[in-house]
């Protein structure tokens, strides 16, 4: 079991995603409640996941839309998703 959070845990994985090719840029993701059943956590674990994805720089949320895989991460994006467990 890892003392990383749960939700930096999600985090980690769908930026792995996105990395890899398999979430596009201007692409939607799923929803904190198919995120939440997906990987079966809480829908609040999900969502703090997003939140951390949007400080990131990888994702931005548009209301009532949904959130979507930026084209190019922003400039101060953090790094931490670069440390492997």
């Amino acid at each position: 079991m890892s003392a990383r959070p749960l939700y930096v845990q999600l985090a980690d994985i769908i930026t792995a995603r996105i990395k890899s090719g398999e979430l596009a840029p201007d692409r939607p993701i799923a929803s904190e409640n198919h995120l939440a059943d997906e990987y079966g956590v809480a829908r609040l674990t999900a969502r703090r996941a997003a939140q951390e994805l949007r400080e990131r720089g990888l994702i931005v949320t548009v209301r009532g839309k949904g959130s979507f895989v930026v084209e190019k991460p922003f400039a101060g994006a953090r790094k931490d998703d670069e440390s492997a467990d």
